[in-house]
């Protein structure tokens, strides 16, 4: 598959340019203590993490990847405040962004792509977190997880995106570490480029059949040249 078409690409946020889960871990361990619950460590939020807050916090209080349907909404809603309160007041500063990604990014950009994110994460901790990363100027569109009325592996978002800028399916591409990113782009009929070192459930990336799959951001520059 040739890159040759492709004018805009979508981002996906955690796990694919930033290492998040320590900051995740302190917001999510805070409301299920609040809520009475055991504490979680890192790795099992860097294994739940990637559908939205609500379904982070849904796992963390089922300690499993998959919700029961007993949950009770009330409990998860008091969870959401703690959660909420606690990740605003930490500042985000054990997330960081991956090797070589703000470089890739400022390239890309230099050569004239369009640039988006696109992720599941709470809108309202996007912006802050990529001022503090120093990379929000790079980009001309940030989509989160609040933006529409579902989130990946929907393609709403990527279809608004190919619609805003008049492009074909091919002129774009979706960037990111989990299935839901991977599905995200067929369902948009768009071509995908998976990495491995972010979180999909403990699972390889290449199990979501992605068209390109990279250990590193910046092989992407390559396959664009």
């Amino acid at each position: 598959m040739s890159l040759s078409k492709v004018k805009l690409i979508a981002f996906d946020l955690d796990g694919t340019l930033l290492h998040s889960v320590p900051d995740l871990t302190i917001g999510v361990d805070a409301a299920v203590q609040a809520l009475g619950y055991p504490p979680i460590t890192e790795e099992q939020v860097s294994h739940w993490v990637g559908n939205g807050v609500e379904i982070l916090l849904s796992r963390a209080i089922c300690r499993s990847i998959t919700v029961s349907e007993d949950l009770d909404r009330d409990e998860l809603a008091k969870g959401r405040e703690v959660f909420n309160k606690t990740y605003a007041e930490c500042g985000h500063k054990k997330s960081h962004l991956y090797p070589k990604v703000k470089s890739t990014l400022e390239t890309l950009h230099s050569k004239g792509y369009k640039l988006a994110v696109v992720t599941n994460k709470p809108s309202q901790f996007v912006p802050e977190i990529l001022q503090q990363q120093g990379i929000e100027h790079l980009f001309s569109d940030v989509i989160g997880g609040e933006d529409f009325p579902v989130r990946k592996p929907d393609p709403i978002a990527l279809n608004w995106l190919l619609e805003k800028y008049q492009l074909t399916s091919d002129e774009m591409l979706m960037v990111g570490d989990s299935k839901h990113d991977i599905q995200a782009a067929k369902n948009a009929n768009c071509p995908s480029f998976a990495l491995t070192y972010g979180y999909n459930h403990g699972k390889p990336i290449s199990s979501a059949n992605p068209d390109f799959v990279a250990d590193q951001l910046s092989e992407l520059l390559t396959l664009l040249a």
